[in-house]
């Protein structure tokens, strides 16, 4: 994977037995879980306190390309990239891979558009967050 923008957080992760189906690697939803618990994680990292109250950021677009088995047990890592910054929306990057050896079992994307709540529409992109992203569209 070409890096598509600006790496921002890595998290570590392990592998539940209860994440396996019934062909004996990790069930495809477990790639997802994995890259939001590591956009959750990252967000809250930032300390985002000037923020409008009932704003905040919902996923529209989500997708993934599986690499390579994932079996248990398994310590991974999450890289998370920020790509192009909209006026409301930021795209982020996520590559799974083995924390020991490195090898690459998936990669993802997540498209957070900033959305007020009360309005349930779109709402301008938190300048801080636009502080991380590789350009703005």
């Amino acid at each position: 994977m070409s890096e598509p923008g600006n790496l921002v957080h890595s998290l570590d992760l392990s592998l539940r037995w209860g994440d396996m189906d019934a062909y004996g690697h990790a069930n495809n939803t477990v790639y997802f879980r994995f890259f939001e618990e590591a956009r959750i994680t990252w967000l809250g990292s930032i300390s985002m306190r000037d923020l409008p109250d009932g704003t905040g950021p919902v996923i529209i677009k989500t997708s993934a390309t599986f690499l390579r088995e994932l079996t248990y047990p398994a310590a991974v890592t999450v890289k998370t990239y920020a790509g192009k910054a909209g006026n409301t929306s930021l795209e982020t990057w996520y590559e799974l891979v083995d924390s020991e050896s490195g090898e690459r079992y998936s990669e993802g994307y997540a498209k957070i558009v900033w959305f007020d709540h009360s309005t349930r529409r779109s709402a301008p992109l938190p300048d801080k967050l636009r502080s991380y992203a590789a350009s703005s569209a």
